[in-house]
């Protein structure tokens, strides 16, 4: 019980951070939901560092899932997403993260803090410069995208593998540049929000099969 009491400290403290934005900023909602998207990234190395078994991560993170659908249902929580638009990024970002834990939590716990990681700090960042520094732009799929946004999303993709693989002594290889290039060309897909699945269970899958070999 101690263990889950640290994670939702944690979690608490984020949305405590969101909201205490959002009354000096309460125009720039893209800024407060992405102080949520990034603020999670580090729940799985919080919850490695603490030992938590597998099978308790999946069925926290099952409950927590059920608490985002219940969300869009009846907009309990309006900080964790625009409710108001097509989108259900945070929905699929927690049903990736039960799909990642379900496949690496054991097995490659690298590949594992990638996918997210990337999703969390890649995905988030892109967000955030895109939408806050003007650059040329084009529509995919509806959805506006910038130069600003999808080269920030590649160089910190590029950064969180590099990192991940030197923590873990792999050798730098081509593979690390291959899996940025797929993940930002993968975010590219968001429409309802669904890069939010796609890009960390490719960036999982890809860093274990490219990486860790594992």
């Amino acid at each position: 019980m101690f263990k889950f009491a640290l994670i939702l400290i944690y979690i608490i403290a984020i949305f405590l951070l969101s909201i205490f934005y959002k009354k000096f900023y309460p125009r720039n909602t893209e800024i407060q939901r992405k102080i949520i998207h990034i603020g999670m990234g580090p729940l799985i190395p919080i919850s490695k560092v603490l030992e938590i078994e597998q099978t308790s991560a999946l069925y926290f993170t099952g409950f927590i899932s059920l608490l985002i659908f219940l969300n869009y249902l009846y907009k309990l929580f309006p900080n964790i997403e625009d409710v108001d638009r097509k989108s259900y990024g945070t929905l699929f970002y927690c049903v990736s993260l039960f799909i990642l834990i379900k496949l690496f939590w054991d097995k490659d716990p690298t590949s594992l803090m990638a996918g997210i990681f990337i999703m969390t700090f890649g995905d988030g960042l892109a967000g955030l410069i895109g939408k806050n520094f003007t650059s040329r732009g084009w529509l995919f799929f509806h959805q506006k995208k910038s130069i600003n946004g999808t080269f920030t999303m590649y160089v910190t993709s590029l950064i969180v593998v590099l990192c991940l693989g030197h923590f873990q002594e792999y050798d730098l290889n081509i593979n690390f540049f291959i899996i940025a290039f797929l993940v930002t060309a993968l975010e590219q897909f968001s429409i309802i929000g669904i890069d939010n699945l796609i890009v960390p269970i490719a960036g999982a899958i890809s860093f274990n099969l490219l990486i860790t070999h594992l």
